[in-house]
């Protein structure tokens, strides 16, 4: 296991050398054909091409869509501690915000209600079998197993959803999603990537794209309503500069424009995720020999673990690393801003998360709109500050909350 900052980057960034295996069971979940699992030039050329499904023109299409669940959520949230106040782990309940959003936003309505309640209440299973140590085969009852059935009923929807796609872009239709943004992208006269892309690979791709955010956004927005609850001073910043950018009107959408005027906000969840980050390492398997030092040589076949949690924490660049100090990325002169190699909340090199703006969004746009609408207490337990790790990190207690709406909205 690499502790350090330059080893860590060292194995993340010599794709020749080791490449990410995650899991014993993540190719049979995912498929071993899944593009996740590339290497060398097929995997620069392909993820080329799904760059361009995260630029700022896609990214505003999907601020919409994210912004509209979001507050469909929170409604429902609140008509449910309206009817019991009592507190109530939020640990699923922000799973299911996040899943349902990614599929609507991934898939837009090329997807239906009933398919996306199914993947959203199966998807647990996956969660489960990907934790590093699982019984490895995947017979009938195991962890594994499960979460290969969930793969199969998720995909046949999403198979579905890229069809559709297809012919409403062929139609002549606005893209409102992420499959008809690639799909009228590969249209466009310039366009110089693969065309040939099957309803079923597009498929894994976007069931890739939901195995990346799911456990991931759920981990940092969970932490990120912990964290508002804990310290007020906060809370109350956050909800005066959203103030400030909505004016008088606290149910205006939002937009990417907005999003850049809410400096404290993007501030407070680069940081909450630095001091929670929610994936702590990667395992990575060494393709051949690897000379990681100039006395040791890691030897092919080798498991090989960068850990991402020493390189948040470190004091030099994070004084009082453990404080939650979200000014720290405010001042462009500060260490955190001048070692940005240290913050590997979204890993670094060739596999460094590729949707890590669409991720920061989510959780900004729920929060925003979460301090905008509602008030919330955190119920502390003895587990509060307690870390279980399903996949990612999450309170050992689930968060517990109580929502209620704002006192003066």
């Amino acid at each position: 296991m690499a502790s350090s900052n330059e080893y860590s980057r060292k194995i993340l960034n010599s794709p020749a050398h080791a490449e990410p295996c995650l899991v014993h069971s993540a190719k049979q979940i995912l498929r071993a054909e899944n593009w996740v699992f590339l290497t060398g030039k097929s995997h620069v050329e392909y993820r080329k091409v799904l760059n361009g499904l995260f630029t700022r023109k896609a990214l505003g299409i999907y601020v919409a869509i994210q912004d509209q669940i979001t507050r469909e959520f929170l409604d429902k949230w609140l008509q449910e501690h309206t009817a019991d106040p009592s507190p109530k782990p939020i640990m699923f309940t922000c799973r299911d915000l996040n899943m349902v959003t990614s599929l609507r936003v991934f898939c837009g309505n090329h997807i239906d209600d009933a398919g996306a309640r199914e993947i959203t209440q199966k998807y647990w299973d996956i969660t489960l079998a990907l934790e590093l140590v699982n019984f490895p085969l995947p017979l009938p009852g195991t962890k594994v197993y499960r979460a290969i059935q969930c793969r199969k009923a998720a995909m046949k929807h999403l198979v579905a959803a890229a069809a559709k796609s297809k012919v409403a872009m062929a139609s002549g239709k606005e893209p409102e999603c992420m499959l008809d943004y690639w799909v009228r992208a590969m249209e466009e006269p310039t366009y110089k990537g693969r065309k040939d892309f099957s309803d079923d690979e597009m498929a894994m791709v976007v069931f890739s794209f939901l195995f990346a955010s799911q456990d991931a956004m759920s981990s940092g927005l969970i932490y990120g309503f912990q964290h508002l609850a804990d310290r007020p001073e906060m809370f109350k910043k956050v909800r005066e500069e959203q103030d400030r950018v909505r004016g008088s009107d606290p149910r205006r959408p939002m937009t990417l424009d907005m999003l850049d005027e809410m400096p404290y906000l993007r501030a407070f969840v680069r940081e909450s995720l630095r001091v929670k980050p929610p994936v702590t390492m990667v395992p990575y398997k060494t393709t051949k020999a690897f000379p990681i030092a100039d006395d040791y040589t890691v030897p092919s076949g080798s498991m090989i673990i960068p850990s991402f949690y020493n390189s948040l924490h470190d004091a030099e660049v994070y004084p009082e690393p453990d404080v939650l100090r979200p000014e720290r990325w405010l001042d462009p002169e500060s260490s955190a801003n001048k070692n940005p190699k240290n913050y590997l909340v979204f890993g670094s090199g060739p596999h460094k998360c590729i949707g890590l703006e669409y991720a920061l969004m989510n959780i900004a746009i729920v929060l925003a709109d979460a301090i905008t609408l509602m008030d919330w207490e955190h119920v502390r337990t003895e587990k509060s500050e307690e870390v279980e790790i399903i996949a990612t990190l999450f309170p050992k207690d689930h968060c517990l909350m109580k929502f209620r709406p704002r006192a003066t909205a």
